[in-house]
């Protein structure tokens, strides 16, 4: 991965996020409950933004906002249809995650080697 270096310490990569960071942005999405309801709506289906409005009792700018960062997330898709805004579930949109997650499944608990850490015990 190409990275760039900007300003004093930040560095942004060039290309495919990387997965770590891609993780950790599908869990800030996942981490409203709003964020999990909509989901959970779009689970059966798309969904005009109309129907999310109604079905969650909220003002279309606050639904927007949730709607964005799930896209940004990318674990859901937009369409326009003249002036309505339907949305669905990106397939495989949460894949990283759910990747991730199962990677701990199996692995020993516990600290691995307390012997390896040089650092002075006080």
């Amino acid at each position: 991965m190409a990275l760039t270096v900007t300003g004093r310490i930040s560095v942004v990569p060039n290309g495919p996020m990387p997965r770590r960071a891609r993780v950790a942005k599908l869990c800030h999405a996942l981490s409203d409950e709003t964020r999990l309801a909509i989901l959970g709506l779009l689970h059966d289906g798309e969904r005009c933004v109309c129907e999310l409005t109604d079905a969650l009792c909220t003002a279309q700018p606050r639904l927007s906002f949730h709607l964005r960062v799930l896209k940004d997330a990318g674990l859901v898709t937009d369409r326009r249809d003249g002036r309505w805004a339907y949305y669905s579930l990106t397939p495989g949109g949460a894949d990283d995650v759910s990747a991730f997650v199962t990677s701990f499944e199996g692995r020993p608990r516990g600290r691995r080697n307390p012997r390896a850490c040089s650092a002075p015990r006080g």
